[in-house]
């Protein structure tokens, strides 16, 4: 396996574009990489579009329709929210291999209002909601979070938290879906949705695209004297245990992957200036520091209590906004987070930016299952 590097990103603003089509999101996204890398669509050799809700409809190759058709290979990857994720991984796979010097991911989704889907009755025609009480992902982490608070005696303060930190990261950028702070107040007093998750520890979902071209080394050296780094690739799924169906498993997947990961790139979670991590809830946010080993068990509730997870902390956790601020369109999500990293890592991260961060982790997981983990260094 060789060395591989991030030479250029590319993302639009996440929000709501009725006026485009998937394709016309992706292949924005795409050039905005092409520009950033100094490359063409003709230095191109291996394309994957990660795509959710539009999994057969080619998008790849509909995406080349607009920037170049060159005949290169196009792969399209559906793993539900880890699909973006997914496709930068199997980028990264093709150039690691040796098989091609420079590929590209895009992710991309266009979901509108539909929300975040994850219910809906099986073959058998039972609704899982129904029978689970569980089927839909606000009722999935929000079970998870009251677990952590009967195990741990965390506060659904501590949750509600996290979703005032993220937006107050978020006012910082500008491709942030909403870029709006809330009090700890606003956030108590929302909406409940699913209990300790308020409205404002929702994720947003909407439309969104974002794109990464990576390179060998050889490749780089054309190119750019600062490289970053993908100095990790993990992509897991469940495995197989005798457990209580009732209770989704939410943190084995990440655990796994973020072991995986530490053991590929040498570094471990002390080693990291800031963390990318799939926050789709306020409480997902705060369960995941316990599974990527940024604190023991059981305290991650003193990790945002003591403002360690803010920017300016120990180890800064979503300053782009997170998924509850900047958006959650499911097929860009993993890319973007990979955007956020790379920007960061080159020290272009504005208001928000990271001071000397060197080496980040991007995180999402994917219920179903999938879970990737990205470390990436300057």
């Amino acid at each position: 396996m060789q060395d591989v590097y991030v030479l250029g990103v590319g993302m639009i603003k996440f929000g709501r574009y009725p006026d485009k089509d998937v394709s016309q999101l992706g292949a924005e996204a795409a050039l905005g990489a092409l520009t950033d890398a100094g490359m063409s669509i003709k230095d191109i050799e291996m394309f994957v579009c990660g795509n959710l809700f539009q999994a057969n409809a080619m998008n790849g190759q509909k995406i080349l329709q607009q920037i170049g058709q060159t005949g290169i290979p196009v792969f399209n990857v559906s793993n539900a929210c880890a699909t973006g994720s997914t496709a930068f991984r199997e980028a990264y796979v093709g150039v690691a291999s040796g098989m091609y010097d420079v590929t590209m991911a895009v992710g991309v989704e266009q979901m509108g209002k539909m929300g975040l889907l994850g219910g809906g009755a099986r073959s058998g025609g039972e609704s899982v909601e129904g029978v689970l009480g569980s089927g839909l992902m606000p009722a999935v982490f929000g079970q998870a979070g009251v677990e952590h608070m009967r195990k741990y005696g965390t506060t659904a303060e501590q949750f509600a938290k996290i979703s005032v930190k993220n937006h107050k990261h978020s006012v910082h950028n500008p491709l942030s879906q909403y870029q709006v702070e809330v009090s700890l107040g606003d956030v108590m007093k929302a909406r409940m949705v699913a209990y300790p998750n308020t409205l404002y520890m929702c994720c947003p979902t909407g439309d969104g695209a974002a794109a990464a071209i990576l390179v060998s080394e050889e490749k780089l050296k054309q190119f750019t004297t600062k490289p970053i780094k993908v100095a990790a690739s993990v992509l897991t799924s469940d495995p197989y245990t005798d457990r209580d169906l009732t209770m989704p498993d939410v943190n084995t997947l990440t655990q796994n992957a973020a072991k995986q990961a530490y053991e590929k790139s040498g570094l471990g979670p002390q080693d990291l200036d800031l963390v990318e991590l799939h926050d789709c809830f306020a409480t997902a946010e705060l369960l995941h520091y316990e599974n990527l080993g940024l604190c023991g068990e059981g305290e991650a509730g003193q990790l945002i209590d003591q403002g360690e997870t803010a920017l300016g902390g120990k180890i800064p956790v979503n300053v782009s906004g997170g998924l509850l601020s900047k958006g959650h369109p499911l097929g860009a999500t993993g890319v973007a987070n990979i955007y956020e990293l790379v920007n960061q890592l080159r020290g272009n991260g504005g208001a928000r930016q990271v001071e000397g961060a060197k080496a980040g982790l991007a995180h999402v997981i994917g219920l179903g299952s999938a879970c990737t983990v990205h470390i990436l260094t300057a």
